[in-house]
Formats: C-alpha cells, structure tokens, sequence
C-alpha cells in the first residue's frame, strides 16, 4: 500500500495560480503512475492531469495549456501547477498512485477559486 499525502490548495482570485504537491511513502517502488483528479460539488471525480514513470504527461482538455504536472523527489512526488484558473476549477483535488494491483488516493485539498 502506497500512502499519499497532499498539499498546496488554497483560495485564489480568477487567473491566479496554485502549485499543489503530493508525496508517496510506503510501496513507492510498486508505483508505476501518479495523477490528479478533481471533484466539484454534485459532480464525478474526474481526471486532470496524469502522469507515467516511462510516459507522456496526459491531460484533460480543461487542463491542457493552463497546468503543468511533473514528478519530483525520485519519482515520489507529483506536482501540479496551475496558471490561469478559473471559477470552474474549484474542486476537491485528489492525488492517485497506480501500482500494478490497483491504486490508492490521497486525503483530498480543496482548490477555490472566487473572485
């Protein structure tokens, strides 16, 4: 089991930016992908940026061109900035770590973003 801890959410005004950070400890070496997904109130989590030891980041077409993920610390952190964000990207954001035998998910940080 892989345990996930998140960081970096926050308010921010309209076009403001968050850096959001999530550290694997446990099985870190059964992990072969980390990513982000998001949560709105009455909606499905949904995915917003992913990432693979070997691969491409992938993104949702939301996050495309604004958030950037990228790995840190040996392969053990995943972060994810976002530049330009926007009411809609409020949201619960969950960190996910994807072994071979399934996955865990992290606590959860709330992301606001109001005017």
């Amino acid at each position: 089991q892989v345990q996930l801890v998140e960081s970096g959410g926050g308010l921010v005004q309209p076009g403001g930016s968050l850096r959001l950070s999530c550290s694997a400890s446990g099985r870190v070496f059964s992990i072969y992908g980390m990513g982000w997904y998001r949560q709105a109130p009455g909606k499905q989590r949904e995915m917003v940026a992913t990432l693979t030891t070997t691969g491409p980041a992938n993104y949702s077409d939301s996050a495309k061109d604004r958030f950037t993920i990228s790995w840190a610390n040996a392969k053990t952190t995943v972060n994810l900035q976002m530049n330009n964000l926007k009411p809609e990207d409020t949201a619960v954001y969950y960190c996910r770590a994807d072994q071979n035998f399934g996955y865990d998910w992290g606590q959860g940080t709330q992301v606001t973003v109001v005017a």
